[in-house]
């Protein structure tokens, strides 16, 4: 059988679980965990391993808690402490939210340590004077639409987990703000980023806002909003406001699926454009929140057409390797704020970690809906 033909027969055959099987198998095959890149505690590795942690709680295949378990013990010292953690940018901060299952797993108080390490942390972050949390400390007052994915989950999950409820309305707070001030009134979308003292070069001199609505940016925030949701207090007084912010972000985002291939683009409402190009992590991660969403409650079943075909638009992109490892393209490499121009040009890479979690995340919560 040649490869046109595997490929063929892979893309026709295997269920949502088996390509997140797939996709994890093909990652632990081409790095040992401690080698995966880069070579710190950062959000690449934590966005796939957070979706192979997904898979390894629905199939209960040792081999994926091992390898999550090898990653985050090569990070973790005796003393709880992580050197190679930079403490001022929240994307450092997200791996931590493995080690809640390490250490419900093993009761070992190391892990306990580091999550007393990396989430108080957040208690004196530096904030723009709206009290929004910087995004990294060398970009003073930009909050980023990712850092909710980086830092809400992990703080929610604290609270629930430690009994310090401080931490629901500190992330429920950051996730309202940055949504008041990112969300377009006319389509729904929010905004890459927000500097409320304009000073980034690419910042709105009126507003502060970033140019554009960039896809990943975008899935991130509902993403978020649902794992906080998992660890948030049903009762919460702000529990109501963001599930309205959930629903008429997902809402807005089926106005701009691609109708031949059920994906999104890069720059989410430019698909007119014949620059702009059609992007896998991002399509990934708005059908993971559609999906979760429409599961959880939040959405009508209706919308999981939108998700169903979103998920068969990245299925049908995906090729195989001559060992028969999966190979997911059309994945931006990680990305600042700037122009239309900007994102366009941005490179693509292949099993990116980004992109290559946000498809095991989908694929996991795709299989959820398949049952």
């Amino acid at each position: 059988m040649n490869l046109s033909e595997t490929n063929k027969l892979s893309t026709e055959t295997l269920t949502p679980i088996q390509w997140a099987e797939k996709a994890c198998e093909t990652l632990m095959a081409t790095f040992e965990p401690e080698l995966l890149p880069p070579e710190r505690f950062h959000y690449h590795q934590g966005v796939f391993l957070s979706g192979m942690e997904k898979v390894w709680r629905l199939t209960q295949k040792d081999q994926y808690y091992n390898y999550i378990k090898s990653w985050v013990d090569s990070h973790i010292l005796a003393d709880g402490s992580v050197p190679k953690c930079k403490t001022d940018e929240l994307d450092d901060i997200q791996p931590g939210v493995l080690l809640y299952t390490l250490y419900e797993q093993t009761g070992d108080e190391r892990y306990k340590k580091a999550l007393y390490n990396l989430v108080p942390l957040l208690k004196s972050w530096e904030t723009n004077p709206s009290g929004g949390f910087w995004h990294k400390g060398h970009y003073p007052n930009q909050m980023w639409l990712d850092g909710l994915y980086m830092a809400g989950p992990i703080a929610v999950q604290f609270g629930k987990t430690f009994g310090e409820s401080d931490y629901f309305d500190m992330m429920a707070y950051q996730a309202i703000l940055m949504e008041k001030h990112t969300k377009d009134p006319d389509t729904g979308l929010l905004y890459h980023g927000w500097d409320e003292t304009k000073e980034a070069n690419w910042a709105d001199p009126a507003t502060g806002l970033a140019p554009e609505f960039w896809g990943r940016a975008i899935g991130w925030y509902p993403v978020a909003l649902l794992e906080m949701f998992d660890h948030l207090p049903e009762g919460h007084k702000d529990k109501k406001k963001l599930t309205t912010i959930l629903q008429n972000l997902l809402i807005a985002l089926t106005k701009y699926q691609d109708l031949d291939t059920g994906l999104w683009y890069q720059v989410v409402d430019k698909g007119h454009l014949s620059d702009n190009w059609l992007e896998n992590s991002c399509s990934s991660l708005f059908v993971q929140a559609i999906a979760k969403a429409v599961r959880l409650g939040y959405l009508d079943d209706k919308y999981m057409e939108y998700a169903w075909k979103g998920y068969q638009g990245v299925i049908d992109t995906l090729t195989f390797d001559e060992n028969g490892n999966v190979l997911i393209g059309n994945i931006c490499i990680g990305t600042g704020i700037g122009d239309y121009a900007h994102y366009i040009a941005r490179p693509t890479s292949v099993n990116d970690l980004h992109g290559a979690g946000a498809f095991i995340l989908m694929c996991a919560e795709m299989s959820q809906a398949a049952k």
